[in-house]
Order: C-alpha cells, then structure tokens, then sequence
C-alpha cells in the first residue's frame, strides 16, 4: 500500500506525531509547524535535486537558475543540447552534467516514465532509480518525499535530519545508522513529516557554539 501525505491532512499528522513523542512535540511549540516542502513530479525536480547533491541549497539553486536562463524550461530534450562549456557555464560539475544528460537520455528513450512513479511502491522507484548514474538513495529519498510526498521516510544519508536526530534526542556523535534507523522507526508511518520537523528545528534553532 502506498502512503502518502498532502496539505489538508499535514498538520494532522504532525499533531498525532507531536502527541507520541515529547521532542517533536517541543518543536511546534517552539518554532511552529514546519514547512511542508514539495516540488511538482518533473525532470526538471530530479535535477534540482541532483544538483543539491554534497554542495548547499544555495549553491544548487543558482545553478538550476542558470540552467533555466539557458534553456528557458529544463527538459529532457532541451537540456540534451547543451554543450559540456554550457553546463559548465551554468556551474555544473562534469560529474552532474553527465548524470543530468545521462537522466534526460533514460526519460527521452522511456527507460523511466515520472508520470508512471505516482502509481508504484517506494521500493521499486528505488529500484528504477538507483539503477541510473549518478542517483543514490539520498537522492531517491529527496525525490519521494518532496515529490511524491510518500510519507515514511527517513533519509538516513542527509547530515541534517541526523543531525537534527542527534541534538533532539540527545543522542551521542558518533551515534550509529543503525541507532537512528531504530530511533526514527517510531515514527512509522509519518516518518517523512518527522523528519520534516527535523528539518525545521535544523534551520530554526540556534547553533550551540
């Protein structure tokens, strides 16, 4: 069965989440509901995402721009035309514009169809993504809770949700994958929306010094 969460029932969630555990509750008390961040199901999304892969949001933001400013609507078939200089020009690595030319060439040929993922289960988007260059489960994660908003993930590999974990439940640095898997499993189904208030305690709260 696949779950899902959207805007008239998120803060619903967040409340049923906020009533089983006292640190998240703490959180809206605090610093309020958090964001419910999504992008629509496009191509243009996925390469958003991979280009946030190990650089900051800001940084992947103004490269998606640039890539806009020379392409006006990032396609598939727009985006193949490109020249190695312009990606460069567009502050692209060489790695991701391999990857990215490498994601439009598998949607251009029909090897992955967007439209088709909102009907599969988590697992075999995995599956189909994973099998491409340059795409991890970091970025699958990124990809089904933004996108398809499928609501019990927790992305393990993202420094700001473990971070996150760590500081709220006081948990120690060099904490485990495993301890905050099994943290995080609390959670379940919701854990997407959980680790949406992470997030938001992340951008929210001082850093200690």
């Amino acid at each position: 069965m696949i779950h899902t969460f959207n805007s008239s029932n998120y803060k619903a969630i967040c409340e049923e989440l906020a009533q089983k555990d006292a640190q998240l509750k703490h959180i809206i008390q605090t610093y309020g509901y958090p964001p419910m961040w999504s992008r629509p199901n496009t191509f243009e999304s996925l390469v958003h995402i991979i280009l946030e892969q190990q650089v900051s949001l800001a940084s992947a933001l103004s490269a998606l721009n640039k890539l806009r400013d020379y392409v006006q609507q990032i396609t598939p078939a727009r985006v193949l035309l490109l020249t190695d200089e312009e990606f460069r020009a567009c502050y692209c690595s060489r790695q991701k514009t391999a990857y990215i030319k490498y994601l439009a060439e598998t949607i251009v040929s029909g090897q992955i169809d967007l439209d088709a993922f909102e009907a599969l289960p988590d697992n075999e988007i995995r599956v189909s993504l994973t099998s491409l260059k340059g795409i991890g489960n970091w970025t699958v994660d990124v990809y089904l809770m933004f996108v398809l908003q499928r609501a019990d993930l927790f992305p393990v590999g993202d420094l700001a949700a473990v971070n996150a974990l760590k500081r709220v439940k006081g948990l120690p640095a060099q904490a485990s994958r495993d301890e905050l898997v099994n943290v995080a499993a609390q959670w379940s189904p919701f854990r997407t929306v959980a680790t949406m208030m992470l997030w938001h305690y992340y951008l929210s709260a001082p850093r200690k010094a």
